[in-house]
This record gives structure tokens, C-alpha cells and sequence, in this order.
């Protein structure tokens, strides 16, 4: 039931970015019949439009109606609105930290002195 739910949650995610390649696809199909009965400038040839002119109309179309809708969903989504009430009164209060005391040590650490006299540069060819 779960994964019934989530294809059905991707399908209707994913179906509106593909509606503009399905209306492609129709143009694709259906070419001739687009370009002698719906093209708008079918009487003037010499243009080459083949339909194009209502590929772009149809695709103009479904761009308003996807923006359109899209503005309704971000209008209706609630807001919540938190506030804060103005504070009458507000003071840093200074904080007295304690005083450091200094540690001593008592042990002396080992150091240790590379040899340099190992570190040879390589010879020059």
C-alpha cells in the first residue's frame, strides 16, 4: 500500500514537467494535419512555418497555465506568523569570571635536536 501511494505521490510530482514534452510529442504526430488545417500561416508558405506558430501558441499556453497555478498554490499556502512583544527593558549585566590561577609544572619535558648533518642535498647531475 505504501509503495502504491508513493508511485502514485512520484507520478503526480513528475506528469506536469513532462506536459510540455507531450504536447511536443503531438506536434511530432500529428505534423501534417497540424500544418494544413491549425497553422495560422498556412496560406503563406513561403514562411516555413509547418505548424510551428501553434507548437509555440500551445506551448505559450500550458507556460501561463503552470505559472498560474503555481501562483495559486504559493498564495494558499499558510503562513504562520510568530511575533515577539516589545521588551520595556533590556541590560547586559557584566559577569565576573574567577581569576586564573597559574599552574606550575614541575617536570621538565625531553627535547630532541634532529642531526643535520644527515640531511644532505642530492647531487647535481
Amino acid at each position: 500500500m505504501r509503495t502504491f501511494l508513493l508511485y502514485i505521490w512520484l507520478i503526480t510530482t513528475i506528469l506536469p514537467t513532462f506536459s510540455q514534452w507531450g504536447t511536443i510529442a503531438y506536434y511530432k504526430l500529428n505534423k501534417e494535419y497540424i500544418t494544413r488545417v491549425l497553422c495560422q500561416n498556412r496560406d503563406k508558405p513561403q514562411l516555413h512555418c509547418n505548424g510551428k506558430c501553434y507548437l509555440a501558441k500551445k506551448l505559450k499556453e500550458q507556460q501561463q497555465k503552470q505559472d498560474q497555478q503555481t501562483g495559486e498554490r504559493v498564495e494558499s499556502i499558510p503562513m504562520l506568523q510568530l511575533f515577539a512583544s516589545a521588551l520595556a527593558h533590556f541590560e547586559f549585566v557584566p559577569v565576573q569570571l574567577p581569576q586564573a590561577t597559574q599552574r606550575i609544572f614541575p617536570y621538565r619535558l625531553a627535547t630532541y635536536q634532529a642531526p643535520f648533518s644527515i640531511l644532505v642535498p642530492p647531487p647535481c647531475a
